[in-house]
């Protein structure tokens, strides 16, 4: 999941507005002075988001800029004391690191978004640094530093942190209560960037070789859970808790998120692909039953079909989690957020509109699937978004397809269709922290539905989702290197495919034209760029054709028994293109 409504706070505030109107209420306005004025700034807003100008705190947030390249971040220790009834924070984060360059600029990097401040940074656990702000960038003097050299910095930080608006869509601090009115916490942050809560060097690119630790003191009524395994714990004399958390594998700075409330544990051993997965269940203490009742099977069918499509589970050593929370859900690494309220669909509802949604826990499904696609590969920048997104909703589609089979599969991708908007292309700029199009959800499914039917070999397609995984286990990555790999494992340059679906918002249409006399079918593609290359292989019961259309008029020979599998809506629950059939050639 990702933020992707760049207008999001003025939006919640009219949608609120329209919410608390009774209908007699909403005839009036539509007739008023202030109707008309909501429209033109609805409209503003539109055209304002159409027309992206980014700026130099939009490169210095995006981009591996000078003060960035030259550290690598082996190990991030971080440790917060949030305090509910003030809405405050206070802590520090250790940042291990190597010099990774011989020449580089003597100042680091770090970034931490306001109104939060950085207190204090000592180097190598004795030497105090200066630093200076520019806006949420921090640059920091350091000492000089030979190459291959390991170092550290503790920051310590404090404010009353950003609060999200309505998470998991807006980032930043929950401070909320539960169904029994009691302190309920935690941070959601992707796309925000993780210093919205915590410095770091925050971009993608760098996750900590070594993992990181997470410790949260809290009042000793409150339960603290954090990614991975809880390291210790330790009572302090004025009645708080501090729980240390920890992972050892990489992880991305915006998965490494804490949840603090009355939680219950229960947990399992699942037998996988490489022997015994420690799963873990933190609810609300009032759910605990419920929990126990519904999760384990869900989460069991989830590994049993993601570890065949895609490889095992790739955190064995940090076990795998969820925890309940009042938003609907994120793909916290290890450590994955729940709150679909114990129910199938999207919180009852169904996004592809055919039933099949229903059969199954979006939330759990979903966002576990990240645990491959977003967490296990990484990409660099976010405009790449789309490796994270459209592999893993389309790992929706493959889960129905293990659990009932492919043509419920082609049912389920062909009904998210409903979603796709085509309003801009997936892909924004790159090295500007830019997001792309929502699409790369459903249309980015859909693309990869259309090169799994146009390779006509499950077993190589899911050759090459394991690979993906095992090639680039814990490692950050460029849609290139991802591209470049599907092309070479699969033996067919899907290079035009990508661009098609990715950087435009243009729908390929196959032309069709019987020649009857001549039992000849012709067909071409329209509304592609140039060289759009998908195959497409047609298939019945008995009977298969495969064509690879270009802009040009091509034929196939065809016979009365086999006309059918040029149906339109036979390749359209397919392939993501729109099918014509034509009177003439002309």
């Amino acid at each position: 999941m990702i933020l992707y409504y760049p207008y999001i706070k003025f939006l919640l505030v009219i949608e609120q507005i329209f919410y608390n109107f009774t209908l007699n209420s909403l005839l009036i306005l539509m007739n008023s002075k202030l109707y008309f004025l909501i429209l033109l700034i609805f409209t503003a807003i539109s055209l304002k988001a159409q027309e992206t100008q980014f700026t130099h705190a939009d490169t210095l947030r995006g981009s591996i800029t000078p003060e960035r390249a030259w550290w690598d971040v082996m190990r991030y220790d971080i440790s917060v004391t949030p305090d509910f009834d003030k809405k405050y924070t206070s802590g520090l984060n250790k940042i291990s690191y190597k010099v990774v360059q011989q020449d580089h600029p003597n100042f680091m990097q770090i970034d931490l978004q306001q109104p939060l401040v950085i207190d204090s940074i000592i180097y190598d656990k004795k030497q105090s640094l200066s630093f200076s702000r520019e806006g949420d960038v921090y640059h920091v003097k350091t000492p000089a530093q030979k190459i291959e050299s390991e170092h550290e910095v503790k920051i310590y930080f404090s404010g009353k942190p950003h609060e999200a608006i309505r998470a998991p869509w807006d980032g930043g601090w929950t401070f909320a209560k539960d169904e029994k009115g009691r302190p309920w916490m935690t941070v959601t942050c992707q796309g925000l960037g993780a210093s919205i809560w915590y410095p770091n060097k925050d971009h993608q690119s760098d996750e900590p070789d070594h993992g990181a630790s997470l410790t949260m003191r809290v009042p000793k009524d409150l339960m603290a859970v954090a990614n991975g395994r809880m390291l210790n714990k330790t009572e302090h004399k004025d009645g708080t808790v501090s729980y240390k958390w920890g992972v050892e594998n990489p992880i991305s700075n915006y998965t490494i998120i804490p949840y603090i409330g009355h939680y219950k544990n229960f947990s399992e051993v699942y037998t996988g692909i490489k022997g015994d997965l420690d799963l873990n269940y933190w609810v609300l203490d009032y759910n605990l039953e419920k929990a126990k009742d519904y999760m384990p099977t869900e989460v069991h069918n989830l590994l049993n079909a993601f570890e065949y499509w895609f490889g095992p589970y790739p955190f064995y050593e940090d076990g795998y989690k969820l925890v309940e929370t009042e938003h609907t859900g994120m793909e916290h690494q290890s450590n994955v957020s729940y709150g679909n309220w114990y129910a199938g669909g999207y919180r009852g509802r169904d996004l592809s509109g055919t039933g099949l949604g229903l059969t199954w826990d979006f939330i759990i499904i979903h966002e576990s699937g990240h645990e491959w696609f977003g967490n296990n590969i990484t990409t660099n920048d976010l405009a790449d978004m789309y490796i994270h997104e459209s592999f893993t909703n389309y790992s929706e589609t493959l889960f129905l397809d293990y659990v009932y089979g492919e043509e419920a599969a082609n049912d389920y991708n062909y009904g998210t269709r409903a979603g796709i908007k085509n309003d801009k292309p997936i892909i924004p700029a790159y090295d500007v922290n830019a997001q792309g199009s929502g699409d790369m959800y459903p249309k980015g499914g859909n693309m990869l539905h259309s090169i799994r039917h146009s390779m006509d070999d499950d077993k190589l397609f899911k050759n090459v989702l394991t690979g993906l995984n095992m090639t680039f286990h814990n490692q950050t990555v460029d849609g290139s290197e991802i591209l470049e790999y599907v092309s070479e494992k699969s033996g067919y340059d899907y290079s035009k495919v990508f661009e098609q679906y990715l950087t435009t918002t243009k729908i390929p249409k196959l032309q069709l034209y019987i020649d009857a006399p001549n039992s000849k079918m012709f067909y071409k593609y329209t509304n592609i760029v140039d060289g759009f290359n998908l195959p497409l292989v047609l298939k019945g019961d008995e009977e298969k054709i495969k064509i690879i259309p270009s802009s040009e008029w091509q034929s196939v020979a065809i016979q009365h028994k086999n006309q059918y599998l040029f149906t339109p809506w036979r390749i359209e629950r397919m392939y993501y293109i729109d099918v014509e059939l034509l009177d003439n050639r002309d």
